[in-house]
């Protein structure tokens, strides 16, 4: 029995609150999801499909595929269970491994010690099915095996992607309190953007809403930046799957005629990083990069595209008062320049966002790591409007 041609469950992660745009990713390629949930979602599949899967999805963070359910109360019978598991049949005796874990359990206070005796019962099997044992580590550069335990529950998955997915693989320079590419991809996919009209990217930092805004909009996937996986160190890897699938990525990427993107930044270190990375994307001819404040970007007239912009939320009183003038001059420019276009401002600091001073269309929940965080939707009407409703809306 292959793994790579048989159906199972599989489980597709991703960070809290990103679930809608990964099930709405899934859903395109062409899997019905059976289960969704805060951090994912369950299809069933084989793990060509996770291939697939991995290459393409630009909100998932692991891709896992499940060997097996039991009952276990303590790390003994976690060792007993997986002890039984022919892991002969999927590991090769002379590889290398890594074991990653979600535990609950009242037995156990380290995780780690579970990850020890997982490790422990593959090995010995391993030892004495073949003769050999695998060499093992954190690094995840190998196959991974992944435990799922909670309470007396336990499911024991490969990983079939290794490193996370969230990480596309193109930023080489992540510069000041950079937003992961995943969530990225998903505030943009929250949008209204149609991926043809202007998206434009004040306080672009390293660039990463304007590269991702660049891959959607040619449909080039994330799997083009990445050339390991957790799926490529098991018995029975067929290798022309793989290069079937990325070719077929290849052949998708689609051109946008006229299409504009628009990053700029006060910082001239935070363009220069931001090119690189776009450079090491492939899209640094797509967009338009400009040292400048953010007000003095150049906002097409007339195009009805989408505003972007992801300004600091401040840790600190004197920060937060400082910003105060900032988000209040947001506030202007979205009025005074960004007619006609939807205004997107992410943000973890809601005090600060009614200094913009206009009323948010939606106001869409994320986290940004652990920060509960929100991007707000401002609708920017063009030409003249009754002031008694600007001036109420600008008091809500």
């Amino acid at each position: 029995m292959s793994l790579y041609t048989t159906k199972g469950a599989i489980i597709i992660t991703c960070n809290k609150r990103l679930t809608p745009y990964l099930e709405q990713e899934v859903r395109e390629l062409g899997f019905e999801p059976e289960e969704t949930f805060v951090t994912g979602v369950r299809i069933q599949g084989t793990i060509n499909d996770c291939i697939r899967l991995n290459l393409n999805l630009r909100c998932g963070s692991q891709v896992l595929y499940s060997l097996k359910q039991f009952e276990a109360r303590d790390a003994d019978e976690i060792y007993n269970e997986l002890k039984t598991y022919p892991w002969e049949k999927i590991l090769k005796p002379d590889g290398y491994f890594s074991i990653t874990s979600n535990v609950l359990n009242e037995t156990i206070n380290n995780s780690m010690f579970a990850n020890l005796r997982v490790k422990d019962a593959i090995v010995d099997r391993m030892r004495e099915k073949t003769g050999k044992r695998p060499s093992t580590g954190a690094e995840l550069t190998g196959a991974v095996v992944n435990l799922f335990w909670k309470n007396e529950r336990a499911e024991i998955f490969i990983d079939t992607s290794g490193d996370s997915l969230a990480r596309h693989g193109y930023r080489k320079i992540p510069g000041r309190a950079p937003m992961l590419e995943a969530l990225a991809a998903a505030t943009i996919l929250a949008s209204r953007w149609d991926r043809k009209a202007p998206f434009i990217n004040p306080m672009c930092g390293s660039g990463t809403l304007a590269i991702e805004a660049a891959l959607i909009a040619t449909n080039c996937r994330p799997g083009l930046f990445r050339d390991n996986y957790g799926f490529m160190h098991l018995i029975g890897y067929d290798d022309t799957i793989y290069q079937e699938e990325r070719g077929k990525l290849e052949k998708q990427i689609r051109e946008v005629p006229g299409l504009r993107i628009i990053a700029t930044d006060l910082s001239e270190q935070a363009i220069n990083n931001a090119r690189k990375n776009a450079r090491a994307a492939g899209v640094a001819d797509m967009i338009e990069f400009r040292v400048c404040d953010f007000a003095a970007t150049n906002v097409p007239a007339g195009a009805n595209g989408v505003l972007f912009m992801n300004p600091e939320y401040g840790l600190r009183l004197g920060e937060i008062e400082a910003l105060e003038e900032t988000y209040g001059r947001i506030g202007d420019f979205m009025k005074q320049k960004c007619g006609g276009y939807f205004g997107y401002i992410f943000t973890g600091n809601l005090d600060l966002a009614k200094k913009i001073g206009l009323k948010a269309k939606r106001r869409i929940e994320f986290y940004n790591a652990t920060i509960d965080c929100r991007l707000l939707e401002y609708e920017l009407y063009a030409g003249t409007r009754d002031p008694r409703k600007q001036a109420a809306e600008s008091n809500a």
